[in-house]
């Protein structure tokens, strides 16, 4: 009984202990759904303070901003709990289901993985609610409009799309980037250049005046009947909100916030074209043409060539259809066409000319007929077909096919090696065959001074390039050599960066922690996943560095993370930076 009692007892006492001591290390979701639009806050609680914190890649995701570390501690009844997260804003920049995946952090030499998790992003909500970082201010003084010039169109009748900003005061506007183009898989696209973005400050929406962008123009050809959703437009840009605060003087303080602008869904009811009247050989012209088939010349000699040219000019989808195929009589040889288009975009639809020009070569004398051809297209402003023909012509051949100047093309379907050769008097000649070669021993060059010096010169070159090539590998297979140059490479590049940012402590930090981490990773062949400061202070003391420079190294790094996170510390960053060029120069030399 009393062994019983004694194991109850354990139980009671060692099991909570054992619950409580447990670590955990989780990923918190604000949300598990949202619009294309909206954003997502993604927090990595822990409950240890854990070190060395590395978050995931956020593939699919745009980091408006974070990290930001909190930590918490509270006593209750006794009973202490420890909390410490990161968290960070997001934007998805892609619809569908994207997961984020794990994150790292390490606690007395143990690492822990968050699992990952998934949130599905859905198209752009017409109203975004997210309370944690939308204000009311951008939902009524900041749209992006879609605006179509005709929503019912017919298949190949030009619809032009224009993409439009409107914000007012009080918000100011940017750093404006674009995050997801639409695509327009049920059309033919033609993107227009609007030139420079530029402001106009008259501009209107809803009867009240804005500033307006254009930002996107784009003339649009549908190729299928029925409804078509487009794709949204989605924005990225740096909002400036007004606060209720003021600064010393008075003005205004604004908080900036990084924000998706969407368009709201449009649709476009595409109709099929008609099929009462609709006439035999209809290639699928849509809009207002003139048809011409035109000729340089209506008689020349049996030697000679002309032009025929088929033309369609006007307004509409030129460029996507065909134009009448030229037949011309057997003895009018007809090579194939050459395609010229002029072609400018007015409005909703293209204007300007297409022709096929068709070159003909006369064989024989006679008259020949160049028969009528029909063009046909569907008017979508009177909504009827339209037919044109063109005139029937007559090519006149002159010349006795007898004559030396006619003869020439009897002459050429027997000899093959006669070339063809354009020109008003003379259309062929004969390729020269024979050619006539001279003795080089004639003029003294075997065994001269030009032949030696042309046939040593390439072993000479072939000499020299061999023992360049071998000395330049001698030094690229040096172990020491090329990892000295990848960390002095590496360890420049972060430092730069870190230069750049030294306006933005937060940012210069974050460069600055790179740049000494990628430097130990290039000496020591270590992963990041080693990166603790035990791990650290380990290796710079067996390698022999003296302990005021390895105490000095370890004391950056940790200024880095508690800048970084905000933990209160005053910083100096010109000082620090210099102390990391001091370093790096002095492990440099001990290394």
């Amino acid at each position: 009984m009393r062994g019983k009692v004694s194991i109850l007892l354990w139980f009671c006492l060692v099991l909570p202990f054992s619950v409580f001591s447990q670590i955990t290390f989780e990923a918190k979701l604000s949300r598990d759904k949202l619009g294309l639009n909206e954003n997502l806050q993604v927090e990595f609680v822990m409950n240890e303070n854990g070190d060395n914190f590395i978050p995931p890649s956020f593939e699919g995701f745009r980091v408006v901003s974070g990290p930001s570390q909190s930590v918490s501690r509270q006593y209750i009844n006794g009973v202490s709990s420890f909390s410490k997260s990161y968290s960070y804003f997001l934007q998805p920049n892609r619809k569908g289901f994207i997961t984020i995946e794990q994150a790292a952090v390490t606690f007395e030499g143990e690492e822990y993985k968050t699992e990952p998790v998934t949130v599905q992003v859905t198209d752009a909500v017409e109203r975004p609610n997210d309370p944690n970082n939308y204000q009311f201010q951008i939902q009524d003084n900041v749209h992006l409009v879609t605006h179509i010039s005709n929503a019912s169109p017919y298949i190949n009748q030009g619809v032009l799309v224009e993409y439009k900003l409107y914000f007012q005061n009080p918000v100011n506007i940017s750093d404006v980037t674009q995050i997801n183009t639409p695509s327009y898989a049920d059309f033919w696209s033609n993107n227009i250049d609007i030139g420079q973005i530029k402001v106009n400050p008259r501009g209107s929406y809803n009867g009240q005046p804005y500033n307006e962008v254009l930002w996107k123009k784009v003339l649009l050809y549908p190729q299928r009947s029925g409804i078509i959703e487009l794709d949204p437009l989605v924005l990225g840009m740096t909002i400036s909100v007004p606060t209720n605060r003021r600064d010393l003087f008075g003005s205004r303080i604004y908080n900036q916030v990084q924000e998706n602008i969407s368009t709201n869904p449009r649709r476009i009811n595409v109709k099929e074209l008609p099929l009462e009247g609709q006439p035999a050989g209809f290639s699928g012209a849509v809009g207002t043409f003139d048809f011409n088939v035109l000729a340089n010349k209506t008689s020349l000699n049996a030697s000679e060539s002309l032009q025929i040219r088929v033309k369609v000019e006007g307004r509409g989808n030129l460029g996507l259809f065909p134009l009448p195929e030229l037949i011309a009589p057997s003895n009018l040889e007809v090579f194939q066409p050459e395609r010229q288009e002029s072609i400018n975009i007015q409005g909703s639809s293209s204007s300007g000319q297409v022709e096929d020009i068709y070159t003909i070569v006369s064989r024989v004398q006679g008259s020949y007929p160049i028969p009528s051809l029909t063009f046909s297209y569907f008017d979508p402003e009177l909504e009827i077909y339209k037919m044109i023909n063109s005139q029937e012509q007559i090519i006149s051949v002159y010349g006795d096919p007898t004559d030396p100047a006619s003869t020439i093309s009897t002459v050429n379907q027997a000899n093959p090696s006669i070339n063809l050769v354009t020109g008003e008097t003379k259309s062929f000649r004969f390729i020269k065959l024979n050619t006539s070669l001279e003795s080089i021993l004639e003029k003294g060059f075997w065994l001269s001074t030009l032949f030696w010096t042309l046939f040593l010169t390439p072993w000479l070159l072939m000499i020299i390039v061999l023992l360049t090539k071998k000395l330049l590998f001698d030094r690229k297979s040096d172990p020491l050599s090329k990892q000295q140059k990848t960390a002095n490479r590496l360890a420049k590049k972060f430092l730069s960066a870190a230069k750049k940012q030294m306006n933005q402590p937060s940012a210069f930090y974050l460069a600055l922690e790179k740049g000494l981490h990628t430097y130990l990773k290039a000496k020591f062949k270590i992963e990041t996943i080693e990166f603790s400061k035990d791990k650290i202070r380990e290796l710079l003391n067996h390698n022999g560095v003296d302990d005021e420079i390895m105490h000095e190294f370890i004391a950056l790094l940790s200024n880095c993370e508690q800048a970084r996170y905000g933990l209160g510390l005053t910083v100096n960053v010109r000082e620090d930076f210099e102390i990391a060029s001091r370093i790096m120069a002095q492990l440099d030399k001990q290394l």
